[in-house]
């Protein structure tokens, strides 16, 4: 009886060790949260006329507080970190006070974060330096972009800024011409096809038709994005993200703090984020963003997971050449293998790890400041269960890759849910 009951004892205390280290379905969690999600907000996604950036921005901070009624802005909030590429785009600077007027967040600290198209993921970082270091408990991260009321040219000149000037710039380069040089080293060394890129086009249409935010809501057949007019040769029409208008934020808190605002909040359990040369022509290699598979190897190593744990990602598609280097860069399969992972289905809601659920920047659109922080609002809905048609089911852990220019900048950020 007596050596029973020890049994007992030794496998109680066992099972209450491996709910501790396996909280999220069994699978081994070795890191405490970083930081708390405990709201999330994104504005509607498209053409926006007759609005200014700051206006957009109001939309994403309203639905934020709207969903946590326990959260006083100004008084919980200590600081704000807001990610913006542009200035030329608006003719508008001083991006952190300018938003936080409209938002009614005044006289609080305010900051600007700029990483390109990576913008709103290093605010995200900023917060969790804040918080992290103690210097304040709840924070507000976000980003916001305002394009379309520019034409394609200038659009195109602004967002060339983030490349090399005297050996990109000068000579004519843009992310479609540099996307272009990308795709073309990987088919060459991969035997990647154009099918396969054009397959990324499909399923993050179909992704964007089930979200009521995205830009473009509708399906589009490999046929039609196949046809679709040459951009930068072997790049289509169909494989270029979108210019778009938008703005997202995040309410990051203490992970002890995070019940205080609500019953369901999304933990970052790892983060990362790396730099490379801004320039193409020094790269060693063409077909791997090397800041992105850094980032994602800082970020998996802090919270203690494996690529194979990840349910559901958004990846940076700016172009859809750069959603295969990024499944391959994020270890969800080896190098070369990224073109028969979207052939096979693999990154499909349903399949090993959904993969751009929101449409991604192909089709939800790619307002750069707010893109970073965009995709962390997915991944909050998915984790949380409020991703409506295009919810990933029994989704427990998340993660986003946000990449600025041509991978210069790299940020990885893993989620999890309680």
């Amino acid at each position: 009886m007596r050596k029973n009951i020890g049994y007992i004892f030794v496998f109680s205390i066992l099972l209450a060790l491996k709910n501790q280290l396996n909280p999220i379905g069994g699978r081994l969690l070795t890191r405490k949260p970083i930081v708390s999600i405990v709201s999330a907000g994104l504005s509607k996604f498209g053409k926006r006329r007759g609005l200014f950036g700051r206006e957009l921005f109001v939309e994403a901070t309203s639905e934020a507080f709207e969903k946590c009624p326990n959260l006083d802005p100004r008084k919980d909030i200590k600081a704000a970190f807001i990610g913006m590429m542009s200035e030329s785009l608006e003719h508008q600077g001083h991006t952190g006070p300018t938003v936080l007027d409209w938002a009614g967040l005044l006289p609080i600290q305010a900051f600007r974060t700029e990483g390109a198209c990576g913008s709103s993921a290093t605010a995200i970082r900023c917060g969790i330096f804040a918080i992290r270091s103690g210097l304040a408990d709840i924070v507000l991260v976000g980003g916001v972009e305002k394009m379309t009321h520019r034409n394609t040219a200038d659009v195109t000149e602004y967002l060339a800024m983030a490349c090399d000037f005297p050996f990109e710039q000068w000579n004519g380069l843009t992310f479609p011409g540099l996307f272009a040089m990308v795709a073309t080293a990987h088919m060459h060394k991969y035997s990647t096809t154009e099918e396969q890129m054009a397959l990324v086009a499909v399923k993050n249409h179909h992704h964007g038709a089930l979200n009521p935010k995205a830009h473009m809501q509708k399906e589009v057949p490999l046929e039609k994005a196949m046809s679709s007019r040459v951009i930068a040769w072997p790049l289509k029409l169909y494989d270029c993200s979108l210019i778009t208008d938008g703005a997202s934020c995040l309410v990051l808190s203490k992970p002890e703090l995070a019940r205080k605002f609500t019953d369901t909040p999304v933990h970052i359990i790892g983060s990362g984020q790396a730099s490379d040369t801004i320039g193409l022509y020094e790269r060693k290699e063409f077909t791997s963003l090397k800041a992105g598979r850094l980032a994602a190897q800082e970020a998996y190593k802090m919270a203690g997971v494996e690529a194979s744990t990840i349910d559901v990602a958004e990846v940076h598609d700016c172009f859809t050449i750069a959603e295969i280097l990024a499944y391959e860069d994020l270890g969800f399969c080896k190098p070369g293998e990224g073109g028969p992972f979207i052939e096979e289905g693999q990154s499909h809601i349903g399949g090993s790890v959904a993969v751009c659920t929101s449409g991604g920047l192909k089709a939800k659109g790619h307002p750069v400041g707010a893109t970073g922080t965009a995709q962390a609002y997915e991944i909050y809905l998915q984790l949380t269960g409020q991703a409506g048609k295009r919810q990933v089911k029994g989704a427990e852990i998340g993660l986003t890759h946000n990449v600025g220019g041509l991978g210069a900048t790299g940020v990885v950020n893993i989620y999890s849910r309680e």
